[in-house]
């Protein structure tokens, strides 16, 4: 399988289990790793024989401003849905940073990471 990836993908959400997080929200940071056979593109040199990578990103950010959810691997979760939804897409790797998650002690980042594929 072939992999298109979209690293660092930004967007401002309001999710989190602490009031303080919903009301002002934070910037969430996602990686998506894509699973596809890019061949019947690159043979033709065709966008519509593969995934368009700048929907798939507009659709992730819509995800990540969209409903509020308490956990990032629901975010996670919704993401790789929304990613599974594009015909060429076997397979979806998501990776949600939070990187100025409420934690108390001094950190670099908490990130959740699935894999899901179609069932």
């Amino acid at each position: 399988m072939d992999r298109v990836a979209l690293r660092g993908l930004k967007a401002r959400g309001h999710h989190g289990v602490f009031p303080k997080e919903r009301e002002e929200g934070q910037t969430f940071v996602v990686d998506l790793v894509l699973g596809l056979d890019t061949r019947p593109a690159a043979a033709d040199d065709d966008l519509a024989k593969t995934v368009h990578y700048g929907i798939v990103a507009e659709e992730v950010v819509a995800v990540v401003e969209g409903e509020p959810v308490n956990l990032i691997e629901t975010l996670a979760e919704r993401i790789a849905q929304a990613c599974l939804k594009h015909d060429g897409v076997q397979e979806v790797e998501v990776c949600v940073h939070k990187p100025d998650a409420p934690i108390t002690v001094p950190f670099d980042d908490v990130t959740v990471t699935i894999t899901r594929g179609r069932a």
